[in-house]
């Protein structure tokens, strides 16, 4: 069984979120914070031996006053992100053990997954190296300027990236490396950017990201109809006292 370190992204600022109250990945959603829903699906899994969630220095009071327990309870480390996604990530990664086999990242924003999607894309990026999940463009593209139709583009081949995204721990390392200053939107941009396959699986529509108000009505609705992890285990092993560095 591969050794799994769990990278997920929660130090974005929330720009289209409509409730100035708190950011998106804060928002309370069936009585817990949408962060929680999201990390909460990789506790107590057997291969999943690190869990790195990322924040934003202006949220670190805040985060380490509200979610105090439920940081110790479920073993995680925190990290100060960086000014975009990807050097928040980089920051995580450089506190991934050397002993993983596979890092994942995904999306704090993302509440919706269930155990059984968790397991596809670590047993395909275990045999490829690269996973990620996605879904096929279904509507009619417009490319629009100025709030007009510049063009209409054709969506034959064309997929809506989705988290979580797993790679072979040194392929990711090495994406990174070469990452310049370059400013991806994922992961699997970098690793192809080295000219690596990033095998794509088919996700769901209920993989949603949290980005507005009405996001969040969705995925009210949609958390309800997936199974709830149990979280009754002892705190993890992987759990110890530097976890605010």
């Amino acid at each position: 069984m591969a050794k799994v370190a769990v990278i997920l992204p929660a130090a974005g600022k929330s720009q289209r979120f409509s409730n100035q109250s708190y950011k998106k990945q804060f928002a309370p959603l069936a009585d817990r914070a949408v962060w929680i829903h999201a990390v909460e699906k990789f506790v107590n899994r057997p291969d999943v031996k690190q869990i790195i969630v990322v924040i934003d220095h202006e949220d670190r009071e805040m985060f380490q006053m509200r979610y105090s327990s439920n940081i110790i309870f479920l073993g995680l480390e925190v990290v100060e992100g960086g000014a975009e996604r990807c050097d928040s990530v980089e920051k995580a990664l450089a506190r991934v053990r050397p002993d993983m086999d596979l890092v994942c990242v995904h999306d704090a924003a993302r509440p919706c997954l269930t155990e059984m999607w968790i397991d596809e894309i670590f047993g395909v990026a275990e045999r490829t190296g690269a996973a990620i999940y996605a879904i096929p463009i279904a509507g009619t593209i417009k490319r629009v300027k100025d709030q007009k139709v510049v063009e209409t583009v054709s969506r034959e081949g064309l997929w809506e990236a989705q988290t979580p995204q797993v790679f072979r721990r040194e392929l990711l390392l090495k994406a990174y490396a070469q990452r310049g200053g370059f400013n991806a939107t994922d992961e699997a941009q970098l690793v192809e950017r080295l000219g690596e396959k990033v095998t794509v699986v088919p996700g769901s529509p209920l993989n949603l990201k949290i980005a507005t108000a009405n996001d969040l009505r969705l995925a009210e609705q949609a958390v309800k109809s997936l199974p709830r992890p149990k979280l009754n285990a002892p705190l993890h092993p992987f759990a110890d006292d530097d976890m605010w560095k």
